[in-house]
């Protein structure tokens, strides 16, 4: 089978629709490229319970293998409050709202480009 070479920031965006898709909030875009060596792209999210968290990442998993994108890795669950989810160039970070007030990621990486805001 052939490989097919996926551009990261067409991933880094289907997944920013596909969590919109699944009513998350607060969903932004970053662009670290030249920034950091882990990835290319963070895309930060929110949902408001358990249920919401899952269901975000399991339909992030889904449609982005359907893009031919693989899940490397993943980290926590739902029941954390913050769920990983890494595809070597694009990791997604899904958030309940207290994690994501505490880990404040958006701050930390203010020095990477903001290419979606979604509220």
């Amino acid at each position: 089978m052939e490989q097919v070479l996926l551009n990261p920031g067409k991933l880094a965006r289907t997944a920013v629709d596909v969590a919109s898709d699944k009513k998350a909030s607060d969903v932004v875009l970053l662009d670290l490229q030249g920034l950091s060596s882990i990835a290319d792209y963070f895309v930060i999210c929110s949902g408001s319970n358990e249920r919401q968290i899952q269901a975000i990442a399991d339909a992030l998993e889904e449609e982005l293998e359907k893009q031919g994108a693989s899940l490397l890795h993943q980290e926590g669950d739902a029941t954390s409050g913050w769920v990983l989810l890494d595809f070597g160039a694009v990791i997604v970070h899904i958030f309940g709202p207290r994690e994501r007030e505490y880990y404040r990621l958006e701050r930390l990486w203010s020095e990477a480009k903001t290419v979606v805001y979604l509220q």
